[in-house]
């Protein structure tokens, strides 16, 4: 298929091919344009017209750059990954691996390259990564997406299995990855909490885990450096024990990757769309299922 052939081609190459990939999404598919400036206009209010156009098309020009490079990791090695991937600051997980014999849940967003960011933190620490992810819809993309994403040896974990799995492994040292920022359908339990200068709802999965089994909890940030280079940086959420009343650690998930959309703009996925839906009338803060 002609993603497999993409893959073949070396970094220059696809980095050269995705100004024709982003000039097609940008000027002729548009896609998603109106959600794209709609988002940025109402979180950066205080922008012109003229800057979030410059802001969605430096958007536009790294997603491109990006999906290529998802492409290429099919045919990258671990140094390849280590090259172009560093931690800022191992010793935090560091510290988990010497003081928790059970899991420790890392929060993430869809920022720089969340793939390799994945693979970068796998093989720098040489420690176990199971991220949890939600099964695309196209049935050959979400095969591609997991052979991507368990290429190093991680082990992707649908999200309905998750519950079941971590319970089976509870006792074992282990990251559990959640690219957290996307939002839940209608008749999932959310938290209802201002994101980006809009009410936003979020999944309450890795809050209940936490809380349930005891685990601490980790945000990993992606920046992207230069062109195919990105740096990896952890920050604590939260640890136990932890309080049963409030989102705390959502709260500061929440605070953490505004924090990060906010310092790198142009790499975060504004194409989501994220606040497709409406709060419930007088639902500040848990909608029920």
């Amino acid at each position: 298929m002609f993603y497999r052939f993409l893959s073949w081609l070396p970094l220059p190459v696809l980095y050269v091919l995705a100004w024709p990939g982003y000039l097609l999404l940008y000027y002729v598919a548009g896609y998603r344009k109106a959600v794209v400036r709609q988002n940025l206009s109402a979180a950066f209010p205080d922008k012109s017209a003229r800057e979030i156009t410059y802001l969605a098309k430096k958007f536009y020009l790294q997603l491109a750059q990006v999906a290529l490079e998802i492409l290429k990791t099919r045919r990258m090695n671990a140094r390849d990954i280590l090259q172009r991937v560093k931690v800022v600051n191992p010793e935090l997980v560091r510290e988990y691996s010497r003081n928790f014999r059970e899991p420790v849940i890392m929060l993430s967003i869809h920022q720089g390259n969340w793939e390799w960011m994945l693979h970068g933190v796998k093989l720098a620490l040489d420690i176990p990564i199971d991220p949890v992810y939600k099964p695309l819809h196209n049935k050959t993309l979400d095969a591609l997406v997991y052979e991507i994403r368990s290429q190093f040896g991680s082990r992707p974990i649908p999200m309905a299995s998750a519950p079941r799995d971590i319970l089976r492994h509870r006792q074992e040292f282990r990251l559990l990855v959640l690219v957290a920022d996307q939002a839940p359908i209608a008749g999932e339990r959310s938290y209802w909490t201002p994101f980006l200068n809009r009410e936003a709802a979020f999944y309450l999965g890795g809050e209940s885990i936490a809380r349930f089994a005891g685990y601490p909890v980790l945000f990993s940030r992606c920046s992207r450096r230069s062109t195919g280079h990105y740096e990896v940086e952890f920050s604590e959420v939260a640890r136990p024990p932890y309080e049963q009343e409030g989102h705390q650690i959502i709260d500061r998930y929440v605070a953490l990757a505004e924090e990060a959309i906010r310092s790198e703009p142009e790499s975060w996925l504004w194409s989501n769309r994220r606040w497709k839906r409406q709060p419930p009338p007088g639902t500040p803060a848990e909608s029920a299922p």
